[in-house]
């Protein structure tokens, strides 16, 4: 009995994180990968087609991640499910609010398991949520898994704008 307590409350943590990494995860440092993704043409902007998120932000689905790494711009992916991640949801209004402060500047996509799978594995992401930044050569410079914080992604954000790494 006391083994199977102590094995549940090392695997309660994990289990409530929904995020977890492996050796093989992709690296900070590392190229993106770019790959075609569902955009809200693609889905004859119909939202449910493209995300479960209950307030989604039309710019978020505009472009490809393919295309949105072409432009050269600091592009923020987030893996976000919030039809059945209560964090995501939560995580999806902060980037909201950042991209209202750097729309002019920055790249924003949301990227929903049920609807853009082949990016999660692309990223090689289990649970959500995750979120990549990307500088304008298409490296990866920031990996959060879990929630992420408001002015944690603004710090990087600005810093990459200066022309920081």
């Amino acid at each position: 009995m006391k083994l199977s307590v102590f094995a549940s409350a090392l695997l309660i943590p994990l289990l409530l994180a929904g995020c977890f990494e492996d050796k093989s995860s992709l690296k900070v440092g590392m190229a993106a990968p770019s790959l075609r993704t569902k955009t809200l043409a693609d889905v004859d902007g119909d939202f449910s087609r493209i995300t479960s998120y209950r307030y989604p932000d039309k710019r978020m689905y505009e472009l490809s991640l393919d295309d949105a790494l072409k432009l050269n711009r600091v592009t923020v992916v987030e893996f976000a499910t919030p039809g059945h991640c209560t964090v995501c949801d939560k995580q999806l209004q902060m980037l909201k609010a950042l991209l209202d402060k750097y729309q002019a500047d920055v790249v924003f996509l949301h990227m929903d398991q049920y609807q853009n799978p082949e990016a999660f594995r692309a990223y090689r992401v289990m649970g959500d949520p995750w979120t990549f930044v990307i500088d304008r050569q298409g490296i990866v410079r920031v990996k959060q898994p879990g929630r992420m914080l408001y002015g944690e992604l603004d710090a990087a954000i600005s810093g990459l704008l200066a022309g920081g790494v």
